[in-house]
């Protein structure tokens, strides 16, 4: 395909998809007729409903208004500092592949996953004839019932419209946009070192920015697009509102990178930040395949790559490994330090944004920390230009239940589009009538409101208790949850140990990958046997949970520091134990809590904990002394249907997920930890939901 695309762009300047001799690589843009407008949209004040029809045909219809795509591979951006990025360049073209004169609107991805994926995902993933069929054909697989059913997200993803916010929409083209995928500075095919969202790239985003407005193909009104990285630096870019920028669709963001993913739960990252480290650093590797077969190649880049192969591989080391603060040194030090220079940029202020931002989220994603937030983050967008959309999705299988089908909403991909043609191009499709929150409850169907959480919920205690459950007899201990304080002291001890790496947590950090295997990614009580559990007796009517959930523990630990984890689970009859949330604290972290930012219920109990996670101000304690944590897990949409139990387990490690920083690590020698269950001084957890659970 590359091939193709080159010995076009030396005979015409540009390279096209179509042509029958690249038929599985590259995309043909035929149509019969060119189209403008809108399928029919329901009479003025008719509800929308949860999938309007009209979006989907829309975006879907055969005839578009240009017939093509012409592709524009490798296209030189050259920064203010002389550092040159790279850049493929999607214009709508005749049907000849000529790119047309007409002046659109441009939309950017900035990516470093290399713009060469992108395309060669955006080919494959719209191969005429091949490709809808191909992935209806694996969305229509039903393996419910079966050891294996969480493969059915990995094969409905593609419909669900993820590849086309990861690379291009062919069909977006089509209809009058320009898309820009860049290589960000020291990925892909881009010189320079990678900043990691540092000042520089986030210079370099809003440069590119300006250089895309400018182009002669360019009517001046611009929106960015992009999945996860290329979300996160959407809401970067937008809060520093530049110019022509008019909406924004990012799909799996986060506006804190240490809290989100650094540092959840005042944990260390490390399997996720493993991945991704490696992911960027090797597809940086991949030269610039389009010049190459233009007989041209950069030395720079290939210098910058030899001078810098493993960006932040030796931060990450440093991070797991120290055993003091004191011995943290550069951009390490920086990002566990709250006020310096790097962790102030590692955090986007998204009240700033202005512009129009639709986000889309999971329950079981890696950033849901800032994703159920994302209404109330965007309190500068006025409440018609901001919506949110909650997947059950992990990273890589988020809008897996987004297919306009059976009470579903529609495609990301369709949303996107609907999104900027109201924004961007001014076209009255009643998108900002959607209801705010569109959220898909776990073990629920899909449910819309205005706000989210939703009204109607009320943040109620259950305690924690020694008495036995009877529904874990695998875990460490099994007590149970109830809404009477217990009456019996006890004092319980758990481990660290291995039993997470089968668990939800780790299928959510691996970003989906192990979502086939139900024994561990749809059912807890392995990891649970490395736990204390404490479970509910089991509801008599079905029962939403709805927000922040925060487990409130009294603690003990036999070293100066201590680590713990904690998820709550719907365990249904059968006895199975699927996590809707996790959260994880700090014992010298536990001082930390910003007062103006966490939330509390009308009673004065802590609901949603929010801790300032500076490394240099820990408060360590004293062996054998008790402590109380407030352990915040993640928001999460629930519903328990009757006969289910919620059931929180407590455990002193969670590997991938989040382990114990370097100096944590050492300062707790990885001991064995305790809960101490006291009738005068209890621990509960505060639970929100439309009616009592026991």
């Amino acid at each position: 395909m590359v091939r193709e695309m080159v010995r076009r762009g030396r005979r015409q300047h540009r390279a096209r998809w179509g042509g029958s001799r690249w038929g599985t690589l590259v995309v043909t843009m035929v149509a019969a007729q060119l189209a403008f407008g809108l399928a029919p949209a329901p009479a003025d004040g008719a509800p929308l409903g949860i999938d309007p029809p009209q979006w989907t045909r829309t975006h879907d219809a055969a005839a578009q208004r240009y017939p093509g795509i012409a592709v524009i591979p490798s296209v030189p951006i050259r920064m203010s500092d002389g550092t040159v990025l790279r850049a493929d360049v999607y214009r709508p073209a005749d049907r000849s592949g000529r790119a047309v004169r007409d002046r659109n609107p441009v939309i950017v991805n900035m990516t470093p996953y290399n713009k060469l994926i992108s395309m060669i995902a955006a080919a494959g993933g719209n191969v005429p004839g091949l490709s809808k069929p191909a992935f209806d054909l694996l969305a229509g697989v039903n393996l419910s019932g079966t050891p294996i059913s969480g493969t059915e997200r990995l094969l409905k993803v593609a419909n669900g419209g993820l590849p086309s916010l990861f690379s291009i929409d062919p069909q977006l083209v089509r209809s009058g946009y320009t898309q820009v995928v860049v290589d960000v500075r020291g990925t892909g095919t881009s010189q320079g070192v990678w900043d990691v969202f540092g000042p520089r790239e986030q210079k370099d985003t809003l440069e590119v920015l300006d250089w895309a407005r400018s182009r002669a193909y360019s009517n001046g009104e611009l929106g960015m697009s992009g999945y996860s990285y290329s979300a996160i630096n959407q809401l970067q870019a937008a809060a520093q509102r530049p110019k022509g920028l008019k909406a924004i669709f990012p799909a799996a963001p986060m506006t804190d990178i240490v809290a989100d993913v650094v540092a959840p739960g005042s944990g260390y990252g490390a399997g996720f930040l493993a991945l991704w480290l490696f992911a960027v650093n090797s597809s940086k590797m991949i030269p610039d395949i389009p010049s190459l077969l233009r007989g041209q190649f950069d030395p720079t880049w290939l210098r910058d790559r030899v001078n810098n192969p493993a960006v932040f591989v030796k931060e990450y080391l440093e991070g797991l490994t120290a055993s003091s603060v004191g011995s943290l040194t550069g951009r390490t030090k920086e990002i566990v330090q709250l006020g310096s220079a790097y962790r102030k940029a590692l955090m986007t202020d998204a009240a700033r944004v202005s512009v129009p931002t639709f986000v889309v989220g999971g329950w079981q994603d890696l950033f849901t920390n800032m994703e159920w937030r994302a209404l109330d983050q965007l309190s500068g967008v006025p409440s018609g230009q901001k919506k949110l959309v909650m997947s059950t999705g992990q990273h890589v299988t988020n809008g897996w239940d987004m297919r306009g089908v059976a009470g579903q909403p529609p495609s990301m991909a369709v949303l996107q589009r609907a999104w900027f043609d109201k924004w961007i191009k001014g076209i009255d499709n009643r998108i900002d009538e959607y209801p705010a929150a569109t959220s898909h409850q776990q073990g629920g169907g899909w449910v819309q409101s205005d706000t989210f959480p939703r009204a109607g919920q009320e943040h109620r205690r259950l305690y924690l208790t020694s008495k036995t459950s009877g529904t874990s007899p695998t875990s460490v201990r099994d007590g149970s949850l109830s809404a009477a304080a217990p009456r019996t002291p006890a004092r319980w001890t758990v481990a660290p140990g291995a039993t997470t790496l089968c668990s939800s947590d780790t299928n959510r950090d691996q970003i989906g990958f192990f979502s086939p295997f139900d024994f561990c990614s749809a059912d807890n009580r392995v990891a649970e046997r490395g736990a204390l559990t404490f479970t509910s007796r089991p509801v008599r009517a079905a029962t939403s949970i709805n927000g922040p959930i925060n487990v409130h523990l009294k603690t003990q630990v036999d070293a100066t520091d201590g680590f713990y984890v904690a998820t709550v689970s719907d365990v249904a009859p059968d006895g199975s134990s699927r996590v809707l949330t996790t959260g994880s604290m700090t014992v010298s972290i536990r001082n930390q809590m910003v007062p103006s930012q966490s939330s509390h219920a009308p009673n004065g109990d802590v609901t949603d904990p929010i801790y300032a996670l500076d490394a240099f101000t820990r408060d360590t304690v004293r062996p054998g002394s008790t402590q109380f944590l407030d352990i915040g897990a993640l928001g999460t949409d629930a519903l328990l249907k009757p006969g289910h139990r919620l059931r929180v387990s407590i455990y002193a490690f969670n590997a991938p997920r989040a382990v114990s920083f370097g100096p944590i690590s050492h300062d707790s020698g990885l001991r064995p930890e305790h809960v101490v269950i006291d009738p005068t001084a209890p621990s509960w957890v505060t639970v929100p939901s439309n009616r009592p659970i026991s």
